[in-house]
């Protein structure tokens, strides 16, 4: 592969074009006063490298290529660079042995900085956070995504305070991405078969650090108008555009891997919008390798990772069966060729598969398509067990073969100057890329005046951000000059500031603060020991409930009375984002418990000292405790007209009573003692807790090293091992009907019960099945399984045999429950075969 030829640069300049396409600079600003020479106007504007040097005149390049001083400067910045992409990292020093030969990390939407407009929000952050860590520590990661003609809606608030949407054409050449240009010449086009014509896909790539995203997009002159729009809006249009949408970020996604990268055997599936790259994935396989589809099902389903990140059944994206018959023409074409049905196909997307009724559901395809299911917190997990429940009929819940990693954010992505500069004094500039084990302890000596100094700087720029925003936010709104120039009093860079910035949508609760005005109204104004706050957030163009809060919290910050103690910001991105958590001094996040699955905008704040007053919801729940920040409410959850009200109560008694308090209470040297102590705490242990460095180590340690070595065992021998357990699987669940269980006797032995049962086999051969003894969480103790061995044949019985064994007696014997369960080596079980058989 070979870069499109770009316009030519002055001698001495050349490296200019690779600095501006890598994107490290969204984290790394070590070259900003670089670019900031170049153009300081649109760098200011824009702070977008690909952009100034876009738009930089031949005259002013020739300066620049004339300046010494700058060319220096140039060549250290360039030294500096390659010594980044040249350092092994920590994937090769802790895992360089294990032969993982790459990761391809497929997702919807990737937010890498505001320069690069695919994202909506939480998903695609986090997407841009996992492959910027994945560069930081080396790792051979590629990203999948689509490139939009629009992407998602930017936010203007009219005179009424009603959200508008609009949405700007992101011209490709403005973007920090080239066109994946073949050794042999040519774009790299990936054909579609859709219903009557072959839609093209061209192919991009960004740069990120060490790793490369590749974009897929339809806005071609070879495609009809129409095809060209599948490409145009993220979660634009209805069903059917969501559908072409997700094909081709699955299926030309996969085929990309193909072209590109065929060494890759691991495909992780970020939600699953991405999920028929495990149908692609099989069915390329089964054609290179003469194979059946269900072959090199099981082959390549060994390989496949899927996270998701809904915490309700009916967030996952469902389409009606008509609809997959009518785009994915080019699998029955090669349905006699694979040997499965498109009948066969639609049910891995279907609780019942047999079901003509049930519509194909994407989560269940991903989550029957993958070896490993996980959410993206603890608690998420256990929910995402409920939620998967009925694709595992009869498994007890804590079994249902979903785990989880909880998320982390890009540290460096996320950390104010201020505090870059103080990490770097107690933690040394590498911190992020290997995170030694004794962060915590570095971070926990820190002095109070230095977290109280970075804290105010870090306030006293936030206060600035929001004045110069606000005033180009009115004054392009054409409010009078005086209404514009008020926006350079609001807030005080010494008041305790509160700041949310979501998505605006009814289970978020965005309004929470606002159920009780008087005392909101007492907070705000309290002369003594004032609050105010930053609102950001965006909601879903067809949500009016959600606009309808927004319209709140605006009539609110436009009263003369809360005016500079109250602001929303409109259009927040991620660049809005950065500045928001690098300044606020508490972070409030307000969701309907479970609701949550995660929630990541609250981490950001923790390397800045900012502190998470939250629900217990998503990743919160497992980093609570009292001495790191506050808890809404309780665990409890419930209904809404029950739990808002109470959380309502909870958040305002914790403002009133502890956090504002606090706050303002001051030793003789000016300094808020405890509220340090409790920064110090929150920033030293959370804030490598929920690093997404820690994250990408678990995805790596948990599931990618694991099923690589597993996906290279089914492979090998033209996949021996796959058509071997395929057809174990087959066969065991034709005769699982035949098998039956007797009632057990169970004794008490010395403290032990003991248990033996007479199972009936049928045709199951022994070694096909495990016996095992089954006791189910009850209370604060935990599920237990105890296997039983094959004590004897029963006489007189074909395939009927005596097993027995036993288990401490520290729980009623009735808690106990003979079951019988699949059992092959390398086989995940439930996940690849959920049989069960119980004896009552």
């Amino acid at each position: 592969m070979v870069a499109l030829p770009l316009p030519n640069l002055p001698d001495g300049l050349s490296d200019l074009r690779d600095l501006a396409l890598d994107l490290r600079w969204t984290w790394n600003h070590e070259a900003d006063a670089l670019w900031e020479y170049v153009d300081e106007r649109l760098w200011k504007r824009t702070k977008n490298p690909w952009s100034v040097l876009q738009s930089a005149t031949p005259q002013r390049l020739q300066r620049l290529a004339d300046d010494r001083d700058f060319r220096d400067k140039l060549r250290g910045y360039v030294s500096a660079r390659d010594h980044y992409l040249q350092q092994p990292g920590w994937f090769a020093s802790a895992h360089g042995d294990a032969g993982l030969k790459g990761v391809a990390y497929f997702s919807m939407e990737f937010g890498l900085g505001a320069a690069l407009p695919l994202y909506a929000g939480g998903l695609g952050v986090l997407a841009g956070d996992y492959m910027k860590t994945a560069s930081d520590l080396a790792a051979p990661v590629i990203g999948i995504g689509l490139s939009y003609q629009e992407g998602y809606f930017r936010q203007i608030v009219d005179a009424e305070g009603t959200q508008q949407e609009l949405y700007p054409y992101n011209e490709p050449a403005s973007l920090p991405i080239a066109p994946v240009i073949l050794d042999e010449g040519g774009w790299l086009r990936i054909p579609l078969e859709f219903p009557g014509r072959t839609v093209q896909l061209r192919v991009w790539k960004a740069t990120v650090g060490r790793v490369t995203l590749y974009l897929l997009d339809s806005n071609d002159l070879l495609n009809s108008p129409v095809d060209r729009g599948i490409t145009a809006k993220l979660y634009g249009g209805g069903n059917e555009i969501r559908l072409m949408q997700e094909i081709a970020l699955g299926i030309g996604g996969w085929r990309v891997v193909e072209a590109l990268h065929p060494e890759i055997e691991i495909c992780h599936i970020n939600e699953g919008h991405a999920a028929f790259a495990i149908i692609e994935r099989a069915r390329q396989r089964a054609l290179h390798c003469r194979l059946n589809f269900w072959d090199a099902f099981w082959a390549t389903r060994a390989g496949n990772v899927f996270t998701t990140h809904t915490p309700v059944a009916a967030g996952f994206d469902a389409f009606p069966a008509t609809l997959l018959r009518k785009y994915l023409p080019y699998v029955e074409r090669e349905l006699e060729r694979c040997k499965v049905t498109m009948d066969e196909l639609i049910g891995l997307g279907r609780i019942d598969p047999l079901d003509a009724a049930e519509p194909f559901n994407m989560a269940y395809l991903a989550q029957r398509g993958s070896a490993m299911t996980l959410g993206v917190s603890r608690l998420h997990g256990e929910f995402s067990r409920r939620i998967f429940q009925p694709l595992f009929p009869r498994w007890p819940n804590c079994e249902v073969p979903v785990g989880h990693v909880t998320n982390g954010v890009h540290i460096p992505t996320w950390d104010s100057p201020q505090a870059d500069r103080l990490w770097t004094e107690m933690c040394g500039a590498e911190r992020w890329r290997g995170m030694p084990d004794d962060l915590t302890e570095r971070m926990a000596s820190i002095a109070d005046q230095k977290l109280w100094d970075m804290r105010g700087e870090g306030r006293q720029r936030l206060v600035q951000i929001v004045r110069l925003h606000l005033a180009t936010q009115l004054r392009e709104r054409g409010f009078e000059q005086g209404k514009v120039r008020e926006a350079d009093t609001v807030l005080d860079p010494n008041v305790l500031t509160i700041g949310f910035a979501r998505r605006f949508t009814e289970y978020k609760r965005c309004n929470l603060l606002l159920r009780d005005l008087a005392r909101l109204d007492r907070l705000l104004t309290n002369e003594q020991r004032p609050v105010q706050i930053v609102v950001a957030g965006k909601a879903h163009p067809a949500d009016g409930q959600g606009k309808a809060m927004i319209r709140a919290w605006i009539e609110l910050a436009r009263q003369p009375r809360y005016r500079g103690r109250v602001v929303f910001l409109e259009d927040y991105d991620i660049a809005l984002a950065q500045e928001m958590v690098q300044g606020v001094d508490v972070w409030i996040n307000t969701p309907r418990r479970p609701w949550e699955a995660c929630g990541t905008s609250g981490m950001k704040v923790l390397v800045n000292g900012g502190i998470n007053c939250s629900i217990l919801d998503g990743w919160w729940d497992e980093a609570f405790r009292p001495e790191v920040g506050w808890a809404i409410g309780d665990d409890k959850g419930g209904e809404a007209s029950k739990i808002d009200p109470r959380d309502a109560e909870s958040l305002y008694s914790l403002l009133e009573q502890r956090i504002i308090p606090e706050f303002y209470d001051r030793d003789a040297e000016g300094l808020p003692r405890r509220w340090l102590a409790r920064v110090r705490r929150s920033t030293a242990t959370l804030t490598p807790m929920f690093a997404s460095t820690r994250m990408f180590r678990e995805y790596v340690e948990k599931t990618y090293l694991p099923l690589a070595a597993l996906y290279r065992e089914r492979s090998a021998d033209e996949c021996a091992k796959a058509r071997a357990a395929h057809e174990w699987a087959d066969t065991l669940e034709r005769r699982w009907r035949g098998l039956h269980i007797e009632k057990p006797a169970v004794s008490r032995v010395e403290g032990r019960w003991r248990v033996s049962v007479p199972v009936f086999l049928g045709e199951i051969p022994p070694s096909s099945i495990a016996v095992q003894l089954f006791a189910d969480v009850k209370g604060e103790k935990p599920a237990e399984v105890i296997v039983l061995h094959r004590e004897q044949p029963i006489p007189g019985a074909m395939n009927g045999y005596i097993f027995a064994g036993e288990v401490q007696a520290l729980r009623p014997a009735d808690d106990y429950t003979v079951r019988v369960v699949p059992h092959y080596s390398g086989v995940q079980i439930p996940a690849e075969l959920p049989l069960i058989a119980w004896q009552r």
